[in-house]
């Protein structure tokens, strides 16, 4: 009997919706997996008439599986420390390129680092995304992989410019001192402590004296390098000199670095005096300036936009490079191939490389792991009716087999 196919095919079909669901809870552990369904379609109604209004008689042929989607939702976000991992939230995969150069796309974000320092999958295909030179993350040039080790040291910076909070007793009496120290930096990372040292001149009015160890310059006792006069109001504001105080130079350093050309910025990042005289007691409470030592790579972060950011010993950090992030037309026309990646297709579209937060793609969460989106309940749901499907179907069809049987004895 014909009718026979029928109800293999609803078997057929059951049977493939039982190892999608299985597929997906074997994976329920698995990073940046994502929970598949099948769709289903009946095959071409064979024609076997009309009836007598004119309507047409029509019997089904059996069902066959239409189509596989996968659910590209968010999956849980599990924390885990480990600066390599990332996760990734809203659209777009991560781009990985195998030995064969063959680039493949995935929302697994459990990186490591390989013996060369480059991020790359738990199975080696390495993560690749923008380079930085000096820094500077370049988003027109080719992707290659990313290296947290390029950049083991940092290099120096003079120091050019800095800033003082400081009061000046208002109470202090003439010939009365307070002195601060700052440090600053030279060419060559070496740094400096350099002693400003007020004395109060009478009502309203300080001089200043910045001096340099003797031995940081060859000499046998400390060197001035900058002296002048400050004056304020009956508020305690500062009204001479005005922002910035310039020439304060510092020459035959002793490491044979570069002279030092330094600026007094007295009014910081804004435009009041950051050097006050009111009646509280003489003190320095914040210093900054703009120079800093040789650093070494003590660490690194990943920051929201995909930007690999490293971290040094003199507090300074740099971009290391950028993890680019692909988007596709069509999500569901991608393949899957393996170890968590997809390749794309003529039905997916060529991917789309950008950035991450940008062009619609999602962030980047640092030291994190996007979990499975498979939902156990869901997906135990989901069996019970499969498997109430495939019984229904070998039910019909054991009958099938008794009409049969009874159609053969029948003609016996």
């Amino acid at each position: 009997m014909s009718a026979f196919s029928l109800p293999l095919s609803g078997l057929a079909a059951s049977s493939e919706l039982l190892n999608v669901i299985a597929n997906n809870l074997a994976n329920l552990n698995t990073d940046g997996y994502k929970d598949e369904g099948l769709s289903f379609g009946d095959l071409f109604n064979q024609m076997q008439g009309v009836s007598g209004n004119g309507d047409p008689i029509q019997v089904g042929t059996g069902v066959s599986v239409n189509g596989e989607t996968s659910n590209f939702a968010n999956g849980t976000i599990s924390g885990t420390g480990i600066a390599s991992n990332m996760a990734l939230q809203g659209n777009g995969f991560f781009v990985v390129e195998g030995a064969n150069g063959q680039e493949s796309f995935t929302r697994d974000g459990n990186f490591t680092v390989n013996a060369n320092g480059q991020l790359c999958t738990q199975d080696g295909q390495l993560v690749v995304g923008y380079p930085a030179a000096n820094g500077v993350v370049s988003t027109s040039t080719a992707l290659g992989p990313i290296n947290v080790n390029q950049a083991a040291n940092i290099p120096a910076v003079a120091t050019s410019n800095f800033s003082m909070t400081t009061n000046l007793s208002a109470s202090a009496k003439v010939g009365d001192t307070f002195s601060s120290p700052l440090t600053v930096y030279d060419s060559l990372g070496t740094s400096h402590v350099l002693t400003v040292t007020y004395t109060n001149t009478g009502a309203n009015a300080w001089s200043y004296n910045i001096t340099v160890p003797g031995a940081d310059v060859g000499a046998t006792s400390p060197q001035t390098v900058s002296s002048g006069t400050m004056s304020f109001d009956s508020s305690g504001n500062l009204t001479s000199p005005t922002s910035p105080i310039t020439g304060i130079s510092i020459s035959g350093l002793s490491d044979g670095a570069a002279t030092m050309n330094l600026s007094w910025n007295l009014n910081g990042s804004g435009t009041t005096p950051t050097v006050t005289q009111q009646d509280a007691t003489s003190a320095t409470s914040a210093t900054t300036q703009n120079g800093y030592g040789v650093g070494t790579l003590t660490g690194y972060s990943v920051l929201p936009d995909g930007t690999v950011q490293g971290e040094f010993s003199n507090n300074q950090t740099m971009a290391l490079g950028q993890v680019a992030v692909a988007g596709f037309a069509n999500v569901q026309g991608l393949t899957q191939v393996g170890n968590n990646d997809y390749a794309a297709t003529f039905a997916s579209g060529a991917a789309v490389i950008g950035q991450a937060e940008a062009g619609g793609n999602g962030a980047i969460v640092g030291g994190a792991v996007e979990e499975s989106n498979v939902n156990l309940s869901a997906e135990f749901a989901n069996m019970i009716v499969a498997q109430q499907g495939y019984e229904a179907n070998a039910k019909a069809l054991t009958t099938m087999d008794q009409v049969s049987q009874a159609t053969i004895q029948m003609i016996q």
